[in-house]
């Protein structure tokens, strides 16, 4: 349930910052619901093994930083595959994935 409540809020995310970064556009609700889930099931699978070495590497000690560049660059391949979700630039990747990361520890500390 959990899943589902946190998949919510992510495309609601995404819908948010469509108003705030210029950079960021996106259709509708239902293409970021599509956009959070695909973010979110390439977190699990192809970030978790791009994780997973460069944790080892630092010894955890850069897991944040390491989770939220992992995050933007998922965020950058789902702009790749959805013609309805554009992003110009990085940054607002790494914006969005720092504001994605903040919203789920708050869940998740609550």
């Amino acid at each position: 349930m959990s899943f589902i409540i946190l998949l919510l809020i992510n495309a609601g995310i995404l819908l948010g910052m469509t108003y705030i970064l210029p950079t960021v556009t996106i259709k509708n609700y239902t293409t970021a619901i599509l956009v959070a889930l695909v973010i979110g099931l390439l977190n699990a699978t192809i970030g978790w093994l791009i994780r997973f070495p460069m944790n080892v590497v630092t010894l955890g000690l850069l897991s944040f930083v390491i989770h939220l560049f992992v995050t933007a660059v998922m965020i950058k391949i789902a702009d790749i595959l959805f013609s309805d979700f554009q992003i110009k630039g990085f940054a607002p990747a790494v914006i969005i994935a720092l504001v994605m990361a903040i919203v789920g520890s708050l869940i998740n500390f609550f």
